[in-house]
């Protein structure tokens, strides 16, 4: 893939993200996925993804040990997959459209994936 193509789609993915960070959406998620291609042609894109990455396998292994991490992460996806229900029944709120319900639906099943992952991962004897 040229280069410029690289740097057009990893630049796009990490701006959705950061912007997705203040708005409801898997912003982290976009961010890294934006790094991780930018990292493929430039070298700078390295270092970041590195720190995203140990990161969110620290928060991984909180999950996997202490147990009010989990519930507390699993009570923020019920609240997102709350709110998204809410938004695609219709009810109004300020900045819930379809758009939003959708992606905070998303946001809860990828969190809630996360958590079971990460504490079937935790409790697996080492290999």
């Amino acid at each position: 893939m040229p280069t410029v193509v690289v740097a057009v789609v990893g630049g796009v993915l990490a701006l959705t993200g950061v912007a997705l960070l203040v708005l409801p959406g898997p912003g982290m998620i976009l961010v890294a996925a934006g790094l991780a291609v930018l990292s493929s042609r430039f070298a700078w894109a390295k270092r970041p993804l590195g720190f995203a990455r140990n990161r969110a396998e620290a928060g991984m292994r909180q999950v996997a040990r202490r147990r009010a991490s989990a519930l507390w992460a699993l009570g923020c996806a019920a609240a997102l997959l709350l709110v998204a229900a809410l938004g695609l029944a219709g009810v109004q709120a300020p900045g819930l459209t379809r758009l939003t319900a959708v992606l905070m639906a998303g946001s809860g099943l990828f969190l809630v994936g996360s958590v079971v992952y990460a504490r079937h991962a935790g409790n697996r004897a080492p290999v």
